[in-house]
């Protein structure tokens, strides 16, 4: 057998082990399962695999046979260093075989599990789960020596995609959770847990079920490709993927002392197979129509805030260093005519800034799916190019439009002409919009395209290749708005929420997204998007206090972030809460280091934590919120659970009044008195 560094194998007629030094995978080879033990103490128990074949579902501690072959064993060398790669193989006379690879590296507290079904003939298939366990009344998993084994864990949710206001949320067990793509499950106290995930995204859409029906006991785990309901947007199941050999998602297995530097790892490991979008400028600032003016968008508003950004910003703190900010359209563009648009671009152009524009590749907003397809002079009509059901009808609306097939050529070549007249028109941004409808499940107009996520990223390839720097010559950036967060690797930013506008709901809501995908920011993107920042009235809301709208703000800036403004500024209080706001450069500058705060707590439900932090050279950044719009309130700050260090004397500085105090060594909290939606940005030190 094979031997890699300090990765050690051991195998008897019962078992066989792989051991990196931080987790041993152990396969018994009587009854077919998988045990995961760490050196810190946490053990996932009884694992084993299963497959959807015809009707009948495989389990592989059904089979008789179960090996590890040596020629299954291998060195690998590749973007997570050096490993093993093994394989558990099971046999059973007259089904196919069911294999579980197995990929370790040195000095990797996770590793990877994928399921390969193999038949004799070509067959398919619409489910693999490669991580199975059913164990009732007993947990799956032990938690680390520093778990308080009496105490709250937590199962983690995380949407399929961002739309219709769908919330992320951790829930106690005793509960059943399906999360999507990823879950963690951890200790709320000693954030102690595991983080498991898929890092392949190019078929399959992954399930992840916890349940348990005692508090703090994890009684079944199912994590599979093959996902497809309501929360993915589905009305049909998942497609089924054909072959004789058909592989499952690769699955990201790890345990951690704190879940939230596994969810960062599961990110980074998700970056290292497909990377972020490269983006070489600052961080995203300026400005965009939706929540301002919305349908009523016009030439007028569009001019004014450019010329109030020149005027009274740009210069004056709200801008990356070489001063680029984006004043941008959104929906109802199109109201301008084609001459003012090149006004409006030559405007914004004339003022410093680059120009912004919306689009939605694959939604269809008419009624009548005979329209013919602009650009195709008549010949192709909606209903060609739009995704089907079996019987050939399109599929269900949603958010009341067709899903368009990002197979079909008319529809690719639809999408390159739109945005190749955005490219000669002089713009520099794109807000694309409702793409989830390019990862419904359906049958398409590319028959080798056999699922929805296969479709998605046919089309956002096609997106990525048209605006390509080296093809138009300049940097474009890209931003996704409602969309998958899987597959990444085709945009710059995405929106890390629905609709947010100013209100401190609004806030919560935003950040609740933020409470437990503040990871997603630089990974898989290179920026989170708290979408539009309303600091005044957003034009389908009251107007919103001045403690609501800095708050709003205060969010926003600790997002990572993409900080679009949202305000009409022909409104007087609007114009002047921007004036002061926007040009306090200390809180500037946190928003401009691209970095997203990190949760202090993840015990909120489907609420946001009120407590984010961020360390770097300078001390322990702090952003506290009070999300009562009727009740002032008082928050205890430990510096324990914050990691600061309160033996030594603490110098606390408020970023926006500039008040600087000192706290004495040997205090353990710091008490901010917050007033109805108020929130806080502070600095701690070291004296």
């Amino acid at each position: 057998m094979v031997n890699v560094g300090e990765i050690k194998l051991k195998q008897t007629a019962d078992e066989f082990a792989v051991d990196n030094g931080l987790v041993c995978a152990t396969a018994n080879l009587a009854d077919g399962t998988l045990t995961l033990r760490w050196s810190s103490g946490e053990a996932m128990l009884g694992l084993y695999a299963e497959a959807r074949y015809g009707l009948e579902l495989l389990r592989s501690t059904f089979y008789s046979t179960h090996a590890v072959y040596e020629s299954e064993v291998h060195a690998i060398e590749d973007e997570f260093g050096r490993g093993l790669r093994w394989t558990l193989e099971h046999e059973e006379l007259g089904k196919p075989v069911l294999r579980q690879h197995i990929r370790m590296y040195e000095q990797l507290p996770y590793l990877f599990a994928e399921l390969e079904v193999e038949c004799e003939f070509e067959w398919e298939t619409n489910e693999l789960a490669p991580l199975v366990s059913y164990l009732n009344d007993n947990s799956i998993m032990e938690f680390g020596s520093s778990s308080n084994m009496t105490g709250e864990v937590r199962a983690l949710f995380i949407p399929f995609d961002n739309d219709k206001w769908v919330r992320f949320a951790s829930h106690a067990i005793p509960c059943s959770v399906q999360s999507y793509e990823v879950t963690a499950i951890y200790h709320s106290e000693s954030r102690n847990g595991f983080v498991m995930g898929s890092v392949t995204h190019d078929t399959w859409k992954t399930g992840l079920i916890v349940e348990g029906t005692f508090p703090g006991s994890v009684g079944r785990l199912r994590v599979y490709g093959g996902a497809a309901d309501m929360q993915t947007r589905d009305t049909l199941p998942h497609g089924s993927v054909k072959g004789k050999s058909i592989v499952s998602p690769k699955i990201f297995v790890g345990a951690f002392s704190d879940y939230r530097d596994g969810l960062e790892a599961y990110g980074k490991a998700n970056a290292l197979l497909s990377p972020a979008l490269p983006w070489q400028g600052g961080v995203p600032m300026g400005w965009n129509s939706w929540s301002a003016v919305m349908s009523k968008v016009d030439l007028d508003v569009y001019a004014h805030t450019s010329d109030f950004f020149r005027k009274e910003l740009q210069l004056n703190g709200f801008s990356d260093d070489d001063g680029e900010l984006y004043v941008n359209f959104d929906s109802f563009w199109d109201n301008l005519t084609q001459e003012q648009m090149n006004e409006a671009v030559s405007r914004v152009k004339s003022n410093g800034q680059k120009p912004g524009i919306y689009y939605t590749p694959f939604a269809f907003w008419g009624n009548d799916p005979d329209t013919p397809v602009e650009g195709t002079d008549g010949t192709v009509s909606y209903r060609e190019i739009l995704i089907k059901d079996q019987a050939g009808n399109p599929l269900p609306k949603l958010d009341g439009a067709y899903a368009i097939d990002p197979s079909h050529p008319a529809a690719l070549n639809r999408i390159r002409q739109m945005l190749e007249s955005f490219v000669e028109r002089g713009f520099d941004y794109v807000k694309l919009d409702f793409l989830t409808h390019g990862a419904m499940e359906g049958v398409f107009y590319d028959s080798s395209v056999r699922t929805g996520i296969q479709a998605y990223n046919k089309g956002m390839a096609c997106i990525c290749e048209v605006l390509d720097p080296k093809r138009i010559g300049r940097p474009f950036l890209i931003n996704l708005s409602i969309a998958p967060l899987f597959p990444h690797g085709y945009a710059h930013s995405r929106r890390v929420s629905c609709d947010a506008f100013g209100t401190i709901n609004d806030t919560e809501y935003m950040l609740n997204a933020l409470t437990y995908g503040w990871w997603i920011n630089d990974s898989l993107y290179r920026f989170n998007d708290p979408d539009h920042v309303v600091l005044y009235k957003s034009s389908n809301q009251r107007a919103i206090t001045e403690a609501e709208g800095r708050s709003r703000l205060n969010s926003a800036v600790i997002a990572g972030t993409s900080l679009l403004l949202g305000d009409d500024y022909r409104m007087k209080e609007a114009e002047q809460r921007a004036k002061e706001w926007m040009t306090n450069k200390e809180v500037m500058s946190i928003a401009r280091k691209g970095i997203t705060f990190r949760p202090v707590e993840g015990r909120s439900g489907n609420k946001s934590e009120d407590l984010f932090m961020l360390s770097d050279e300078k001390g322990t950044w702090i952003a506290v919120f009070n999300f009562d719009a009727e009740h002032g309130c008082e928050k205890n700050l430990s510096f324990e659970r914050l990691g600061i260090d309160a033996s030594r004397e603490i110098v606390a500085l408020d970023l926006w009044n500039g008040t600087e105090w000192n706290i004495a060594a040997g205090t353990d909290m710091y008490r901010a008195e917050l007033a109805p939606s108020e929130s806080k940005l502070l600095l701690f030190r070291q004296a």
